[in-house]
């Protein structure tokens, strides 16, 4: 998720966008632990693009 595209969302959007965010955080951590999860690099995309939804939303938050 490049942060253009997450500056171009309403606060709305963002807080749809963070809590699916997180339900695939959520399942990809059960799929780590059992040992099925192939794409380890996704955990990290996920966790880093949740503290850029975090960040934005808190900005536009700010100037509200």
């Amino acid at each position: 998720m490049k942060i253009d595209d997450v500056r171009g969302m309403t606060p709305d959007q963002l807080s749809e966008q963070l809590i699916n965010l997180k339900k695939e955080q959520f399942n990809l951590r059960f799929q780590r632990a059992t040992g099925q999860l192939e794409k380890t690099h996704r955990v990290d995309e996920v966790r880093k693009d949740i503290a850029r939804l975090k960040t934005v939303l808190r900005g536009k938050q700010a100037q509200a």
